[in-house]
């Protein structure tokens, strides 16, 4: 399913009324019917009051409460404009309502006694809000959230930014939103995920054309697809037709990342899986292995990797293997610099960057980190997590800390940009996790859980990653699947062990579960 900025929303209504020749009264009421009915379906007759501002969507306000009238409800509704300030679809409604004898008022100022215990229809501001919220309404959207009122939202919770999800000011904290057309991206982002609550999705009569535009470059990736993706396994298939991975990592005081980042590859269907480290670090290893490999590789005094191990990699990637994976507890210092550089030019297959890998890269100015990435022999995927992501798209113009906290109020954006500078695959990382590709076009994955929130889960998803392009599904089928899985693997992982206590091991030992409820 499609997810829009309002910008996008709002060319799409505007398509619907001018183009397609659908009164934008129409949509009013189809909007106003549509809130009415999912209110019905959860409560029996009871008081309902309705918080209007001066635009459309307080005029979605009205139907609904008009609706709700003719069914028996108690509605009261406060008008937060003046009547001669709201918008002319919005008066119509108005006069219809008043005719029917529902009580509506100017109230811009109300108290706990105005609103009682009554369900709260949030009909404020929608979608169109662009600076802080102005502080009458703070005073209302602080006396709901205060006293914990059921609030339906009417498209979008007031106070939260539509594209972004950032909360401007102060937000309502609705217990559902009924948004309409598509869902919007700042309702699939937190801060602004957390105030939405139940999100429903009514077409109220966009055209399916439209809703399924293809200038709209952000998706919510469902169940069903990720379903369609997994890997087929015939019957005559044998190990070697499931993908050899080469995971290359680990260094003195971080050995458990790169045989994390193996075992979920195993589990996620590789058939074969070898880890490339230090070779004075090979009895640790040694001991601690299993089903997996072990390729040792020159090393440095200080526990990692030597430049001089670059040819023994190409060499066995050539050889032997389907995909790579490099980073997990690699280190950051001036040889792994130069084993990054070198195996994105030479790697003939497509290559995980993780961790310490991106750390490696990202020493490098930024335009040259762009030139090593646009000029890799084979695909790149990028995971980084937020403050890795800081580091990637640095270009020295701006303070670390500032660059941190700008891309966080907008992910999908920044995830989009670096793809298409780099043309690099990037998994950005965190609630919600965002994939891009080169393209531009961005995918937002619903699974996981905060439980995740623990060392070695970004190892974890390097080795599901792998595993599936491996496998041989193109790289971007193989980002958006592997962190589907991983985030479904963390949440039955967290079913058993708790939001405290889920390790990435444990993930881990959920992937076989997360894959059988796929197929």
């Amino acid at each position: 399913m499609k997810v829009v900025t309002a910008a996008e929303m709002i060319n799409i209504d505007r398509l619907t009324i001018e183009d397609i020749g659908i009164p934008s009264c129409v949509l009013m009421e189809r909007a106003g019917v549509a809130v009415a009915k999912r209110i019905m379906e959860r409560f029996s007759p009871t008081e309902v009051i309705v918080l209007c501002g001066g635009g459309n969507y307080g005029g979605d306000g009205i139907v609904a409460a008009r609706e709700l009238f003719n069914y028996g409800f108690n509605v009261k509704v406060f008008l937060l404009t003046d009547i001669t300030a709201i918008s002319s679809d919005s008066r119509q409604q108005y006069e219809i309502a008043k005719r029917l004898g529902v009580d509506i008022a100017y109230r811009p100022v109300l108290k706990e006694s105005d609103i009682g215990r009554a369900i709260i229809i949030d009909a404020i501001m929608g979608t169109g809000l662009r600076s802080n919220v102005k502080e009458g309404v703070a005073d209302i959207i602080n006396l709901l959230n205060e006293h914990e009122r059921d609030v339906f939202a009417v498209d979008m919770p007031t106070g939260v930014s539509a594209d972004t999800g950032s909360i401007m000011g102060c937000a309502v904290k609705a217990r559902w939103t009924i948004t309409f057309g598509l869902p919007k991206r700042g309702q699939v982002q937190y801060t602004g995920k957390g105030h939405v609550g139940e999100l429903i999705i009514e077409n109220i009569g966009f055209p399916r054309t439209l809703l399924s535009s293809e200038s709209i470059k952000c998706d919510l990736v469902d169940k069903d697809f990720m379903s369609a993706l997994v890997p087929q396994r015939p019957d005559d298939s044998y190990k070697g037709s499931f993908g050899h991975v080469l995971i290359v990592g680990g260094s003195l005081g971080k050995t458990g990342a790169v045989l994390m980042a193996a075992r979920a590859a195993l589990r996620s269907g590789a058939g074969l899986v070898t880890i490339c480290v230090p070779d004075n670090l090979m009895d640790v290893y040694q001991v601690k292995v299993l089903e997996e490999m072990t390729m040792p590789c020159a090393s440095t005094e200080k526990g990692g990797f030597s430049r001089k191990s670059l040819p023994q990699i190409i060499d066995f990637l050539e050889k032997k293997c389907d995909c790579l994976a490099v980073g997990p507890g690699m280190g950051v210092d001036d040889d792994t610099v130069e084993i990054i550089k070198g195996l994105l030019e030479k790697s003939p297959v497509p290559v995980i960057l993780d961790a310490d890998g991106i750390n490696s890269l990202a020493t490098l100015p930024y335009n040259e980190r762009l030139s090593v990435l646009n000029t890799s022999r084979s695909p790149v995927i990028i995971t980084p997590h937020a403050g890795e992501m800081a580091r990637l798209v640095s270009d020295g113009q701006k303070d670390f800390a500032a660059v941190c906290a700008d891309i966080e109020v907008d992910k999908i954006s920044w995830a989009a940009r670096f793809a298409t500078a780099s043309t690099a695959y990037v998994v950005y990382k965190g609630a919600p996790t965002v994939t891009a590709d080169p393209e531009g076009k961005t995918f937002i994955n619903p699974s996981g859980t905060v439980a995740m929130a623990k060392a070695g889960t970004g190892d974890v998803l390097t080795g599901i990653i792998a595993a599936f392009a491996g496998q041989g599904l193109p790289p971007l089928y193989a980002t958006l699947l592997g962190v589907y899985v991983h985030g479904l693997s963390g949440e039955l992982a967290a079913e058993k062990s708790g939001l405290h206590s889920t390790l990435a091991s444990e993930i881990i030992e959920n992937i076989s579960q997360a894959l059988n409820l796929l197929m």
